[in-house]
């Protein structure tokens, strides 16, 4: 064992402490399995001074290390270094304070986001941020991608609602930054903070706005006979002057992945659905229902379904939640592409990645934020397959002839190819 090994075992609980083969595999990669990286050891500290001391030792010794959560990003943040250790912050999982009269929550950097909004709900509060995998996910996974979800059109990013943080930097110094409000002086150090991937320190406590549970809700899923009119449909919403607080398209793939995974119900025989959720008071959802149900009229839905109660608004975000993972139903591996058009290109958009995926004769699944533009094609693969791409199970046999480097990379320009077209 190095001496620097040593040193972190000394820290540590010997179990907390992972060199195994079997056990560093698991922390090779993130939702990105299509790289991977085998660290050299992963440690979980249990406290905050583990946490100092380890990344002292790091420093000292000149060891990358990389900390993690729940490892459920899907563009690599937390994929190990080959000569250097996994920080597994797992066991910083509590809620340190809850304080309903400030409307504020401080947490440990594992506390899982869905739990915050959980912990709060008997003070009629929640946290606005839900990334689709806010089941598992962990705020500080949140903070360090600045994660947002089908909700940020309305109630913004991660950055919007974290007020401070407790941070330890890459030499082991520990500082504060922000605080428990939103008015603050001086430079915007939390904001800093927010989005940079884990490069500027280790959060060890995070402080978050809360907000109160909206009075009602009105979500409303459309099916169309197109994706490209599903695309048009958000356009001439948010050209109306309204703001929901959700809108997402799922395709027909996606749809069946969430059908297969987890008995999501949607309208049949229809190319595309879109989900759009008002909320707020019951006389502003009452107005703005109007004003919908009018323009989807208008916008060529062929189908309409709204939520009843609270379960079938459940049942509607748990399908769309459910889409990422999912997709392994249909396919053994996929990489995600992450982009922004203009809503009034979004239905261009779609139509150019439906023609990259027919001629290419590669899959991809579409699911995405649509209220902001924000684009997140699904290109699936088979990463077993050297040199060829092979169709998801039951879908119509073709020919997958690109090799699976080019489709890592070119397949995802193609991807990324029409921004200059429609910005």
């Amino acid at each position: 064992m190095s001496a620097f090994l040593q040193t972190i075992r000394s820290i540590v609980r010997e179990d907390c402490l992972l060199t195994g083969s079997a056990s560093l595999s698991a922390f090779q990669s993130d939702g990105l399995t299509a790289f991977a990286v085998r660290p050299q050891a992963v440690v979980i500290p249990e406290t905050e001074d583990e946490v100092v001391r380890i990344v002292q030792a790091c420093h000292r010794d000149h060891i990358p290390f990389v900390p993690r959560g729940s490892g459920t990003s899907l563009s690599g943040g937390s994929l190990p270094h080959c000569e250097g250790i996994v920080i597994a912050l797992n066991r910083l999982n509590r809620i340190l304070d809850l304080n309903p009269m400030q409307r504020t929550a401080t947490v440990q950097p594992s506390v899982i986001n869905l739990a915050v909004s959980r912990a709060a709900e008997p003070y009629g509060l929640y946290y606005a941020p839900d990334p689709s995998s806010q089941q598992v996910c962990t705020i500080g996974g949140n903070l360090a991608f600045n994660s947002g979800g089908a909700h940020c059109l309305k109630y913004g990013m991660t950055s919007n609602h974290v007020l401070g943080a407790k941070i330890v930097m890459p030499d082991g110094e520990v500082v504060s930054v922000g605080g428990d409000s939103i008015e603050h002086e001086g430079l915007d150090t939390t904001g800093l903070f927010c989005g940079s991937e884990g490069l500027m320190g280790i959060a060890t406590e995070i402080t978050l706005r809360l907000l109160p549970r909206p009075e009602a809700f009105h979500t409303v899923l459309a099916g169309y006979d197109t994706v490209e009119q599903a695309g048009e449909a958000v356009a001439a919403v948010i050209g109306a002057g309204l703001l929901p607080a959700a809108m997402e398209i799922m395709d027909r793939l996606s749809m069946k992945a969430a059908r297969e995974a987890v008995g999501a119900q949607y309208p049949p025989d229809v190319a595309a659905v879109l989900i759009i959720e008002l909320d707020g008071s019951q006389d502003e959802v009452d107005a703005d229902r109007e004003r919908l149900d009018l323009l989807l009229d208008q916008s060529g839905a062929t189908a309409v379904q709204v939520a009843r109660n609270a379960a079938e608004r459940l049942s509607i975000w748990t399908g769309r939640k459910s889409v990422f993972s999912a997709v392994g139903r249909l396919s053994p591996d996929f990489i995600v592409q992450d982009g922004v058009v203009p809503r009034g290109k979004l239905g261009h958009a779609l139509s150019e990645i439906n023609a990259i995926s027919r001629e290419s004769g590669v899959p991809i699944a579409n699911v995405f934020h649509a209220g902001d533009g924000n684009l997140h094609p699904l290109i699936l693969f088979d990463g077993r397959q050297d040199g060829r791409c092979i169709e998801p199970k039951r879908w119509p046999v073709g020919s997958f002839v690109c090799a699976l480097n080019w489709e890592v990379r070119s397949l995802g320009n193609m991807v990324w190819g029409w921004k200059n077209v429609t910005s």
